[in-house]
């Protein structure tokens, strides 16, 4: 574990989400969308429809639970996005952050105070839709958290700097026609070197950038602490 991890574990204690504070950890459950789970070989998930009626069997067709996970999971949600899989390139299917799947409208939290970095609305089919990017500072280390598929009330009303503090609603999650054509979730994701992007920045990468990508994008959950072994 490097020194950027090492910050990110120590800074909290216990679960802290991403999501509606009224919506208790005990209603997040795990969910698995990798090429691995033989239960969507048959499932088309890159159908938003046919993704969110799995997803609501996984919470037992609860409206108020969160289906949750995804962090490095290899998958086939991408497979009809055509700036995924690009002719004669390895195709980009790892995720690098974690999906909070709920219905749309859910507030979406700030997890640590921060400011805003920049802001966007990625139109394109299969990516993030509205999209807020938070720069933050600990321990003298500043790095980003990025929150993409939201409302586009969301991007409304915001301004570059504007701060947030930790638990403060910071934007809602959107619906299947806003967050271009995925079922209603929040994608959250760390990153410690920005590299330039504004209000965008790949939250899925190929096998061969895999390193890269890992190294300054690492696991929410040393943050949120939500999965086992971290939660409370």
């Amino acid at each position: 574990m490097n020194l950027f991890e090492n910050v990110l574990l120590n800074h909290t204690e216990g679960p802290r989400t991403v999501m509606d504070r009224k919506i208790p950890i005990g209603k997040y459950i795990p969910i698995d969308l990798s090429v691995f789970n033989k239960d969507l070989e048959n499932l088309d998930i890159s159908n938003p429809s046919v993704c969110q009626e799995y997803i609501d069997k996984i919470v037992n067709y609860d409206p108020h639970a969160v289906a949750y996970g995804g962090y490095l999971e290899r998958r086939n949600l991408y497979i009809k996005s055509p700036g995924f899989v690009g002719k004669g390139e390895e195709a980009r299917n790892i995720h690098l952050g974690i999906d909070f799947w709920a219905k749309a409208g859910t507030n979406v939290i700030a997890p640590l105070g921060g400011a805003v970095d920049s802001f966007k609305n990625n139109a394109i089919s299969g990516d993030y839709g509205p999209t807020i990017i938070l720069r933050h500072k600990l321990n003298g280390i500043q790095f980003y958290t990025l929150y993409g598929h939201l409302s586009i009330d969301s991007i409304h009303g915001i301004h570059k700097n504007k701060e947030f503090k930790t638990g403060e609603v910071l934007a809602t999650l959107g619906d299947t026609k806003i967050n271009v054509n995925y079922a209603p979730h929040l994608h959250f994701q760390i990153i410690r070197d920005i590299d330039g992007f504004m209000g965008d920045y790949p939250g899925v990468c190929s096998q061969k950038d895999l390193a890269r990508y890992q190294k300054n994008c690492p696991d929410p959950n040393l943050l949120l602490k939500i999965t086992p072994p971290f939660i409370g």
